[in-house]
């Protein structure tokens, strides 16, 4: 893999950025309003037995997590614009080296180069994770 060099214009990951950016928040934003239309006493109000009414908890469920999730990838999408006007987009955070631009491509929103996105994850894995 080809690493992202310093200057590099990064206007191609600034577009996709934005533009991934405005399809997120329409996203979220059709989502909050079909979470307004469908609220889980709605949903649970026309439910007629135990069944029914896990389904109406699962598309809660669903819904809430697709929000959350589009939600944390719009901050990843802000915090690599910030990476570009601060100069640093396409620097990893951890080791300073360039990240490939092929894995620029594949995930815009990278913070780290892939040896030390693997050493992080492979940290998160072995933290233990709270019970309740």
């Amino acid at each position: 893999m080809t690493p992202l060099a310093p200057g590099v214009d990064v206007t191609h990951f600034k577009r996709a950025l934005q533009e991934r950016r405005g399809v997120l928040r329409k996203a979220v934003h059709a989502a909050l309003l079909r979470s307004d239309e469908e609220q889980y006493a709605q949903i649970a109000g026309q439910v007629h037995d135990a069944d029914d009414e896990s389904i109406a908890d699962l598309l809660v469920d669903v819904n809430l997590a697709e929000i959350t999730r589009e939600i944390r990838e719009l901050r990843d999408i802000d915090a690599a614009l910030r990476r570009i006007v601060m100069g640093t987009y396409g620097i990893c955070i951890r080791c300073q080296d360039g990240i490939a631009r092929e894995r620029l491509e594949a995930y815009p929103t990278a913070k780290r180069c892939v040896a030390c996105q693997n050493e992080e994850e492979r940290r998160r894995a072995a933290t233990p994770t709270p019970s309740l």
